[in-house]
């Protein structure tokens, strides 16, 4: 099975003080991009070879061609494969599958293996993309058949943001992420990604936020904020949404990386309109209406020395899953 994860940026992102838990309530509309990581799935080899870690049942070989990227139970690929062979062993009748004949009590062995084109640690939620789109690829490759309400409380297990890529394009999410509602795609289509190369680990970023004393005054329910006008807002050009637009994450990073903050401002006035961060950052993004102006824009930022690239926004996998 071949399978591609979209990237994604946070247009607008309103982070809460820290619950009990410790967890950050989020108020956030995510949108896919035109940037995939590709994911394939097969049977093991017989014996097993090659598997590193083992699930509840039978054995989860991934490899990456990024020897930066940890190819274990620390990467969300293998935990949500975890969580969906668990799924199949509770099944009362698990379907069979062609090489079941070769295992025993049906358990199954598969093997992964990921190419990473979605840059790490930049907010693009690469990790979380690829979680999402390996439960959707193993509900199919295993088949299970498990409607996406179950999936989603799955996903929710791995990570805030991997809900959102079992609904997207275009959504509205809160709570932890849990809780996606979809919306419209804003009226700008096309986006000017920069690519600072700066890894910004999201824990630190969240400390960082807690240590400035952020979201104080904010109630857990997210009654300090008032409530965007999402559809509204999707009806927006690009002039007109870019000021709506927040991420409470911008002061600690930039606290973090203040050369990151300086970039920020050096291509607000390079381009002559905002630029926002995505997520916990580092990646920085304006937005356009037309491809064109985009593409001047990434010409631009890269005859600076910066990398930059034309994305179009709200892109959905063309799959083996999606077929």
């Amino acid at each position: 099975m071949q399978l591609q994860a979209p990237a994604k940026i946070n247009l607008h992102l309103r982070v809460f003080a820290a619950r009990s838990d410790g967890f950050h309530p989020l108020l956030t509309w995510m949108i896919t991009v035109g940037l995939f990581d590709s994911i394939e799935i097969h049977e093991a080899p017989k014996g097993g070879s090659g598997v590193v870690g083992s699930g509840v049942v039978g054995g989860i070989s991934l490899t990456c061609d990024d020897p930066t990227i940890p190819c274990d139970e620390r990467n969300l690929i293998h935990r949500a494969a975890v969580l969906m062979l668990a799924e199949r062993e509770r099944a009362q009748t698990p379907t069979a599958l062609p090489w079941d004949r070769e295992q025993r009590n049906g358990s199954v062995s598969i093997r992964i293996h990921l190419a990473k084109r979605i840059p790490h640690g930049g907010g693009l939620g690469g990790g979380s993309s690829d979680a999402a789109r390996t439960l959707i690829g193993l509900n199919r490759f295993l088949g299970l058949n498990l409607p996406v309400d179950r999936l989603a409380k799955l996903a929710a297990q791995l990570g805030s943001d991997v809900p959102f890529f079992l609904f997207g394009p275009s959504s509205f999410c809160q709570g932890r992420g849990e809780v996606v509602q979809p919306i419209e795609k804003p009226m700008p289509r096309w986006a000017t990604l920069i690519l600072p190369g700066i890894a910004m680990p999201t824990p630190r970023v969240y400390e960082k936020f807690d240590s400035l004393g952020l979201g104080k005054a904010q109630a857990i329910s997210g009654a300090g904020i008032d409530q965007p006008r999402w559809q509204e807002w999707s009806l927006l050009k690009s002039d007109a949404l870019l000021p709506r637009l927040i991420n409470d994450l911008e002061a600690p990073a930039f606290a973090i990386a203040p050369q990151l903050g300086q970039l920020r401002s050096d291509l607000q006035q390079m381009l002559g309109r905002i630029v926002r961060m995505s997520g916990s950052g580092s990646t920085l993004f304006t937005l356009f209406d037309e491809e064109a102006a985009a593409n001047n824009a990434a010409r631009l930022i890269e005859g600076k020395g910066r990398r930059a690239m034309t994305i179009e926004l709200g892109a959905s996998a063309n799959d083996d899953a999606s077929t």
